[in-house]
């Protein structure tokens, strides 16, 4: 048994409840490493008031919070780790995405790499994409990644602070070199933010939204 098989339904906090979601874009919420499902949900107030806002638990406990894998740098990571994680999470959107017009990702930290995965495992699925402080992961050749599907096209929001001390420069670098390739990228960076997230940024953010979902 895997544990794909073994994960428990995913824990989600929504902005709105249910019979008031119906017909509004969807924006999901991808927390970082160590957190849960309650760290993210707090934007929704600071974003467009048009979205539903869905803030997903991973699936595995770590420590105090969770993680969607294993960390890049531990033994117990692989690439199969993010695949059984992001079918965990495109299962329970592929469940409840009818009635809603889009699908946004917005992930911070691991939760950027989740969203990011997300993306290139399904290419024409998503609206757009927001990554904060985080890294898209490196997946070699891997058929289920589908970027030479993505032609920069699909707008991906990438904040950061370079004095960050989480993300490291391989990681950064390989990013860089991706979103230049496959997305249509605004890429902001901050100062004095390190590996958080600040009120400049969610105003961006908010604008981002603004201009390339809903006026869409």
């Amino acid at each position: 048994m895997t544990d794909a098989e073994v994960f428990p339904a995913p824990v989600v906090l929504w902005s709105h409840p249910e019979d008031q979601r119906d017909g509004k874009p969807l924006l999901v919420l991808l927390h970082g490493y160590g957190a849960n499902e309650q760290d993210l949900l707090s934007l929704a107030d600071m974003l467009p008031g048009d979205f539903a806002v869905a803030s997903v638990r991973a699936p595995i406990a770590m420590g105090p919070g969770f993680t969607w894998f294993p960390l890049t740098a531990s033994i117990d990571y692989s690439l199969d780790r993010v695949k059984e994680a992001s079918a965990y999470v495109l299962e329970w959107i592929d469940a409840i995405r009818v009635g809603h017009p889009s699908v946004t990702l917005l992930g911070f930290s691991m939760g950027m790499a989740m969203a990011t995965t997300l993306l290139r495992q399904r290419p024409t699925d998503f609206a757009a994409v927001v990554g904060l402080s985080g890294f898209v992961v490196d997946a070699g050749d891997d058929p289920s990644f589908r970027d030479s599907d993505l032609n920069g096209t699909v707008p991906m929001f990438w904040g950061r602070d370079q004095q960050d001390p989480v993300i490291t420069p391989d990681k950064i670098d390989f990013t860089m070199a991706w979103v230049r390739k496959h997305v249509k990228l605004t890429k902001v960076l901050y100062t004095g933010m390190w590996h958080g997230i600040n009120q400049q940024e969610i105003g961006h953010v908010g604008e981002f939204l603004t201009h390339e979902v809903l006026k869409k």
